[in-house]
């Protein structure tokens, strides 16, 4: 049986390291969001490891799609949260479909329209709470050798995780990223990033430009 063995914050500012974006307030070390364990009203043991999705054929992943995506021109990534993947769809065509991890319940990642807002090469991570850096020569560096973000919101975030009670006070960043825990592709077990086998974000990554639409599907 898979046992819970993630740090509870790894997903969590995936951006608190990386260059700032040219029209977005830079993200500098004093911003970096208070993340901690927030006191449990009551002791809670963990909750089980969520289930790999169920595969589906390309059609049935087709199926889901708004038809007013089928018509835009050019190449989109469309984030399917129900089926964790990720489809590559180049003038409304299906031409790759990859198997993510998306967000938890209670930190899914959020849905609606969104762009390529920021891509960077051999990341570097900041643990939230500690400051540690993990950079891309550190094997468990939890963003992996790529990151594609798409959304940033700084309203907060606070709830269980699925380990334990979380507050996070500041700014948090969606995006598409590696990770060296090959296991978690195709669950919801992230804090709302996007994980990919190395092997699909880097090809991913050659895709896309800043600017290429993404869609989250709920």
């Amino acid at each position: 049986m898979l046992q819970r063995s993630l740090p509870a914050t790894i997903g969590l500012l995936a951006l608190a390291a990386l260059p700032p974006l040219p029209w977005l307030r830079p993200v500098h070390a004093a911003d970096v969001p208070k993340a901690e364990a927030a006191e449990a009203p009551t002791q809670r043991e963990p909750d089980p490891i969520p289930p790999l999705a169920a595969p589906v054929s390309d059609a049935v992943s087709m199926a889901r799609v708004p038809a007013e995506l089928l018509q835009r021109v050019g190449l989109q990534l469309v984030l399917d949260r129900q089926h964790r993947q990720v489809l590559v769809l180049h003038d409304g065509l299906l031409t790759r479909r990859f198997p993510a991890a998306v967000g938890t319940v209670g930190w899914e990642t959020p849905s609606g329209r969104f762009r390529v807002m920021q891509m960077v090469k051999e990341p570097v991570w900041t643990h939230p709470v500690s400051g540690e850096l993990l950079g891309p020569e550190v094997a468990n560096n939890p963003l992996g050798s790529r990151w594609i973000g798409f959304h940033r919101d700084c309203k907060g975030r606070k709830g269980w995780d699925g380990e334990q009670y979380l507050d996070i006070d500041g700014c948090t960043v969606a995006g598409f990223h590696g990770t060296p825990y090959r296991w978690t592709v195709g669950r919801a077990v992230s804090h709302g990033c996007v994980r990919l086998y190395e092997e699909n974000v880097q090809e991913i990554f050659e895709m896309v430009r800043i600017g290429t639409p993404v869609t989250v599907l709920p």
